[in-house]
């Protein structure tokens, strides 16, 4: 099989034509690159607001659950304070009880 000269055997292209593919081919490589990294970006953007959205959501939880945990303090409290106020007597009695146990434990 003979060839013509500046044509390859196999397809009948010439050496211009297989030079722009190269080019095409190295200029679609180039998009996809970076496509491939404005894909990236976009994936780390959004890891990072869902990330940030999941923290918001955790601190207001915290929060919540805080002022949950005080405002049941201030009833406790409150409930004290009236008991006392009530019957000072026994509150005194409790609290000389409590002491001597707590002397007690300290002792050992």
């Amino acid at each position: 099989m003979a060839t013509a000269a500046g044509k390859n055997a196999t397809d009948g292209r010439t050496m211009p034509d297989l030079e722009a593919d190269i080019r095409q081919l190295k200029a679609d490589i180039e998009k996809l690159t970076k496509q491939l990294a404005k894909t990236g970006e976009h994936g780390y953007g959004t890891a990072r607001r869902a990330a940030t959205e999941g923290v918001e959501q955790l601190r207001a939880q915290g929060e919540a659950a805080f002022e949950g945990l005080r405002g049941n303090a201030r009833d406790i409290e409150a409930q004290i304070v009236a008991n006392v106020r009530e019957k000072p007597v026994t509150s005194l009695a409790i609290a000389a009880g409590v002491g001597f146990l707590f002397a007690l434990l300290a002792r050992r």
